[in-house]
């Protein structure tokens, strides 16, 4: 009968298993990992991963991580190699195979190619004996001494084992070409981390929304400006210094003191040395200065000349959190 607690306890058996086969990859990795990944560093044109089956799918996952993070690399399914798409590879490239049994016919036919036309080949695979193991120049060693399937057939943890070597060299060539976060966010510029990285003031300013009010402007004035320009804020300007801001909030304290606002100005209600941001500064600076005073707007510089406003609600619509 199938129960709550026997498919949570399924559920642990699998999770149980597959840790401790990738736990296992560390003990067979040796000198060779290091060769392989020297060369994948060195090369001059770009990695082609292939496989077939479910291998042909962690080859896939392992081709983005390693273009993500610098390293160059295309799939090539085995079995389309052998039909015409061999000629992906070019002069310079370097081949990695990944087989749990390095023995499947495509494999056999597809090695010797690849041998022959001089590309340096890198074997991913759970039989290092395997015809694959062997007429690789480098084999990585992925073994697993069963998958967590019960029938011991569906790749699970073989193809877990798999993927964390692939991780393994992608980790191992970011740190040898010292990639840093900034060059992740050159390749994800669409991702929240990528705008976190690259984004900047200059870039959420809209010219047509630059609320600014003389020092001697009304109080009517500064509403109008403030309501016209929809960010709850009016920048006070003398010289094109900013010497003051007035925001909604100091609106609506100053008509709670006051029955009359004939004969105020600006200057009379303005808060001093107002927080500030660089327009070359990135947004998640901007934000971090707002979350750090309890704000919701910032006045934008450059470097002493006001270039407008940032909303914290331009930020938000850009994902960055």
């Amino acid at each position: 009968m199938i129960t709550k607690e026997s498919i949570l306890a399924s559920a642990k058996k699998t999770i149980l298993s597959e840790s401790q086969s990738i736990a296992k990859l560390s003990d067979y990795l040796d000198n060779t990992f290091f060769e392989a990944v020297t060369m994948i560093h060195n090369l001059k044109g770009r990695l082609v991963i292939t496989g077939i089956g479910k291998s042909a799918i962690i080859a896939q996952k392992i081709v983005a991580t390693l273009n993500s993070t610098g390293t160059p690399a295309l799939f090539l399914h085995a079995s389309e190699a052998i039909h015409g798409d061999l000629g992906m590879i070019q002069e310079g490239d370097g081949v990695i195979c990944i087989s749990k049994s390095g023995n499947s016919p495509e494999i056999k036919v597809l090695v010797p190619l690849l041998k022959r036309f001089g590309n340096k080949l890198i074997a991913i695979t759970g039989n290092v004996t395997s015809f694959l193991g062997k007429e690789a120049h480098y084999t990585l060693n992925t073994f697993v001494d069963a998958e967590a399937c019960p029938n011991n057939l569906a790749p699970t943890n073989s193809t877990t084992a798999q993927l964390v070597m692939g991780d393994a060299l992608a980790v191992c060539l970011m740190e040898m070409k010292s990639f840093t976060a900034e060059d992740f966010a050159k390749y994800h510029p669409g991702g929240a981390l990528g705008k976190k990285l690259l984004l900047r003031v200059i870039d959420l300013l809209d010219a047509s929304r630059k609320p600014m009010v003389k020092p001697d402007s009304s109080v009517k004035d500064v509403i109008v400006e403030i309501s016209e320009k929809r960010l709850g804020v009016a920048a006070v300007i003398e010289n094109n210094i900013v010497v003051g801001i007035i925001t909604d909030g100091d609106i609506r304290r100053m008509l709670n003191k006051t029955e009359t606002i004939t004969g105020l100005t600006a200057k009379d209600i303005m808060t001093l040395n107002p927080k500030t941001i660089q327009s070359t500064d990135l947004v998640v600076d901007a934000l971090n200065v707002m979350e750090d005073f309890s704000i919701t707007q910032l006045v934008v510089l450059d470097n002493s000349e006001y270039q407008g406003v940032v909303h914290l609600h331009d930020i938000l619509k850009e994902g960055i959190v």
